[in-house]
């Protein structure tokens, strides 16, 4: 019995360590991820300025103790992101030229984590439409920010973050697609 239960443990050992088994660990997966259409709809309020927004996407205003006037939030639900805009009117040139200065200071504020921060000129004259798009890599909070003014009264700043950790392989495909519609909306800014 005894030499029994040693030739069918010694059998198991050597049907186990046959090499009929193909095994390789399978790739770390990701949830699909389905695009909306794309389609647009008239951003329209009391604010001195309009635009169009996906329609996938809601504007609400600022609810933070310290929001101004006409400061929003466009939020993006389905890919819980955020695209928050700041406006403010400019009283001077030494306000405005601290509203630029701000908005480059907080854009590379984000170095720590960039890879690369790519600036990009906003210019419609026709529009009075001026500013600076900054393109951010790597693995940083933000990895879009912009600024908008006719260099007189009006200024906005962009800032998309989403809310989650900052893993640019990961929110690449949702990045690109969000940031065409960042790019219809300020081609489509008018200033009231």
């Amino acid at each position: 019995m005894k030499y029994l239960g040693i030739l069918v443990l010694a059998l198991l050992l050597f049907a186990s360590c046959s090499n009929n088994h193909d095994y390789s660990p399978k790739p770390r997966g990701f949830y699909r991820i389905v695009f909306p259409k794309k389609d647009y709809q008239q951003y329209v309020s009391p604010a001195p300025f309009t635009f169009v927004y996906p329609k996938y996407a809601y504007i609400e205003p600022d609810k933070k103790a310290d929001a101004k006037p006409y400061w929003l939030n466009m939020q993006f639900p389905q890919f819980n992101g955020t695209l928050h805009l700041s406006y403010e009117h400019i009283l001077s040139k030494s306000e405005f030229d601290e509203l630029v200065e701000d908005a480059h200071k907080l854009s590379f504020k984000h170095t720590v984590k960039a890879t690369s921060i790519d600036q990009g000129v906003i210019y419609y004259p026709d529009k009075k439409i001026y500013g600076i798009y900054y393109t951010i890599d790597g693995n940083a909070a933000s990895s879009v920010q912009f600024y908008l003014t006719d260099s007189t009264r009006n200024y906005i700043r962009g800032a998309l973050y989403f809310n989650n950790e900052p893993r640019l392989d990961s929110i690449q495909p949702v990045l690109t697609f969000v940031k065409k519609d960042v790019d219809i909306m300020i081609k489509s800014f008018r200033w009231k």
